[in-house]
């Protein structure tokens, strides 16, 4: 029985990741699903709250399936009148990062939340699946959707918008969209350079520097009334088109927006894989969440590496590598099962992630000594913990702001991720 169960999910993988079935199933737009997600440290609550057309759809249309496994969440779409799965993909949000803070532990709170897949030309099944502390999938919402239904709002904002490098079409492509942030009309010259030196960065940097090909540039030019964002620990307000700010959970460098509605809002202007914001001002600070958004500030010293740090995150699902930190978590991950972040380890499970890149000489766990410190190894410390996760390099750029780029393992799952989003 569990072979014919196997053989069966093989079949399904195998019948949606074409160019026909995604002419089959989908539109050329995209269907955006509005959610708040809602709870405390022990318990989370779904609710729908808006449905969305959009005019574009920016992502692969032969890799409808995502079989890398990234993700606290991830969200699946069957087609009603066959029960076939058509579309999948992986997610995190601020709301599970939220309940890892010892806030949780006291209050209820809510976030926004957004999922996006092709626009359906029939009625779906669309389920949301939380990732439990074992590790496991465990199935928290479903609604049936019809794509017919007039309630479904086709409005859009009016962002103007520039194309900063074209290679093709964008189901070919990497769409990257930089959206701007605490920029007022006055200061959209310098929003676009500041984009502008950071993509130029970008493409410095290993594995990035070899797949400028595949990838497509947008700019979305989303005014603000000031310029900067909020400090709240300084009491500085701004009023911004994103509505961004320092002190996320408490800490003052993590830089974030929880306006998520606004942030999907202005990206929808143009085809994108991906977003990037950036905020127009000089204090240390980011942050990135996978298949969310990445966010950086722009002047300050450490802008260029902050942001493909972040990137990292955001992008290709890679953990922080530090282990001695002020991150406001608790209890983040569980040391008894391996992380789903590509490079981090607790070597329960360690043969699926980068034992192949090892040389046999090089022991397991690896010592953080200098003879080591260009080497692919096993490292004790990593995802904000010193004992029982393992990271891959000595330093990285996931670790700390030193190293110019990324370790082979981070370069690795960056790659494999642009291939994932451009074929």
């Amino acid at each position: 029985m569990r072979y014919i169960t196997i053989l069966l999910i093989s079949l399904i993988s195998i019948s949606a990741t074409s160019k026909e079935d995604y002419d089959k199933y989908f539109t050329q737009n995209s269907l955006r699903v509005d959610f708040i997600f809602a709870g405390d440290a022990n318990s989370e609550t779904i609710y729908l709250d808006n449905l969305k057309k959009e005019p574009f759809w920016g992502g692969s249309k032969v890799n409808l399936l995502d079989d890398l496994n990234y993700g606290e969440y991830k969200y699946e779409v069957i087609h009603k009148e066959s029960n076939q799965l058509i579309f999948s993909r992986g997610f995190c949000t601020m709301f599970e990062e939220w309940q890892t803070t010892a806030e949780a532990e006291k209050v209820k709170k809510s976030f926004m939340q957004t999922v996006t897949l092709p626009y359906p030309k029939d009625e779906i099944q669309l389920k949301l699946y939380s990732r439990n502390y074992e590790g496991q999938f465990e199935l928290i919402f479903e609604t049936d959707i019809n794509p017919s239904d007039y309630f479904i709002n086709p409005e859009t904002v009016k962002f103007e918008f520039e194309k900063k490098l074209d290679n093709g079409d964008p189901a070919n492509k990497v769409d990257l969209v930089f959206l701007a942030e605490g920029y007022t009309k006055e200061e959209m010259g310098k929003f676009e350079e500041d984009a502008q030196s950071l993509i130029d960065y970008m493409f410095t940097i290993k594995p990035f520097d070899k797949y400028k090909s595949h990838f497509n540039i947008w700019l979305v030019k989303s005014i603000s009334e000031d310029s900067g964002t909020d400090i709240p620990g300084k009491s500085i307000y701004k009023k911004t088109a994103l509505n961004s700010n320092f002190y996320t959970f408490d800490s003052e460098r993590y830089l974030t927006t929880m306006d998520v509605f606004s942030v999907r809002d202005a990206a929808s202007v143009v085809p994108y894989d991906d977003i990037c914001i950036l905020v127009n001002t000089e204090k240390y600070g980011g942050g990135g969440v996978y298949n969310h958004y990445c966010i950086s500030s722009v002047d300050n010293i450490h802008t260029n590496k902050v942001f493909i740090h972040e990137f990292g995150h955001s992008f290709a699902g890679l953990g922080d590598e530090y282990y001695n930190s002020s991150t406001s978590y608790n209890d983040f991950f569980n040391l008894k099962i391996e992380p789903w972040q590509p490079n981090l380890t607790t070597l329960v499970d360690f043969n699926n992630k980068w034992e192949k890149m090892i040389d046999k000489k090089t022991p397991v766990p690896t010592p953080r000594d200098s003879e080591y410190e260009s080497t692919v190894g096993v490292f004790e410390g990593g995802g904000y913990v010193n004992k029982d996760m393992y990271s891959p390099y000595m330093d990285c750029r996931m670790k700390s702001n030193k190293p110019d780029g990324f370790c082979p393992v981070c370069q690795e799952a960056i790659s494999k991720m642009i291939l994932f989003k451009s074929e």
